[in-house]
């Protein structure tokens, strides 16, 4: 059933403060916000990677609420969620965003599937911070190819995200990439347009476009307006056979990078993501990953 009227304002004005509060924390700090997701610290309890990514000296974290992570919602209890919550008040940290797997493309129980896994992810957001709860992202599904047989398919589904995040008063941020059907800039403008609800907000990630020969400046300018979390890594190759690598391993210019988020005057959350074809290698060091990262970014994030 549609939301009734009230509940609709009601839910709009809850994510006009939760994203004006983001932006007013972002500005009290020194230069642009660095975080680490825990998405590439898979082998590591909860609470040593949250110490890990404080004495490295990022300001945030992605958990990662996917099958095996230690905050995944059936084993990150809401005692368990208290402990963190007192944790991260101790270490000063934050958590910015919950990675979660969902799949516009999938089959019709897996969709319905897929809307019980973001319900259980907007509780674990309110139990973290109740009054601003972390964003919830994810990527979309399907192929490049698939694009023009599934779009329609793809902004039905959708609506129902928007109606979930809009109940639990949470937002969603879609997130392209160059393996799924939503892998550029326009398409992803695109569903936005036929689902306009201030629950779906975008994750940027330039190496999915870099991957594509679509330009840094072009795809800011485009998709920053409606971006609320900036994840951040390496490529080598092309969309036909690519490899992500660790920020600083590739040929992203983050001079450049960190130059037009001030320009464009974005003050939310940037995020190192370690891809699994990175964390996924024998001998993976997922602290010198963090510190390598930050080594990399902090100059220009924080100059």
């Amino acid at each position: 059933m549609p939301l009734n009227r009230r509940r609709l304002l009601a839910s709009l004005i809850f994510l006009q403060a939760a994203h004006q509060a983001g932006g007013q924390a972002a500005d009290a700090g020194a230069g642009l916000p660095l975080g680490f997701s825990l998405y590439g610290m898979p082998q590591l309890e909860l609470d040593r990677a949250l110490r890990i990514c404080t004495s490295v000296g990022y300001e945030h974290v992605e958990l990662c609420l996917n099958p095996g992570y230690p905050t995944h919602p059936e084993v990150f209890r809401p005692e368990r969620r208290r402990e963190t919550v007192a944790l991260l008040a101790e270490l000063r940290l934050r958590v910015s965003a919950l990675m979660v797997l969902l799949n516009l493309a999938a089959n019709d129980e897996a969709h319905r599937q897929g809307l019980a896994v973001l319900t259980a992810a907007a509780r674990v957001a309110h139990d973290l911070d109740d009054q601003h709860p972390p964003l919830i992202e994810t990527v979309l599904g399907g192929t490049p190819a698939q694009w023009d047989l599934l779009k329609h398919q793809l902004a039905a589904r959708l609506a129902d995200w928007a109606q979930v995040a809009e109940e639990q008063r949470v937002v969603v941020g879609l997130k392209a990439h160059v393996s799924s059907a939503v892998n550029t800039p326009d398409r992803l403008l695109w569903l936005l347009e036929q689902v306009p609800s201030r629950a779906l907000q975008l994750v940027y990630d330039y190496s999915h476009f870099e991957l594509q020969g679509i330009g840094l400046a072009e795809s800011l300018q485009t998709l920053l307006p409606r971006t609320r979390l900036i994840h951040v890594k390496d490529t080598r190759g092309d969309a036909r056979e690519f490899r992500f690598l660790l920020p600083g391993e590739g040929r992203t210019d983050y001079r450049q990078y960190f130059d037009l988020l001030r320009q464009h005057a974005y003050t939310g959350p940037v995020c190192v993501e370690v891809s699994g074809q990175v964390f996924g290698q024998p001998g993976y060091d997922p602290i010198a990953a963090a510190r390598r990262s930050y080594a990399a970014l902090s100059p220009w994030a924080k100059p």
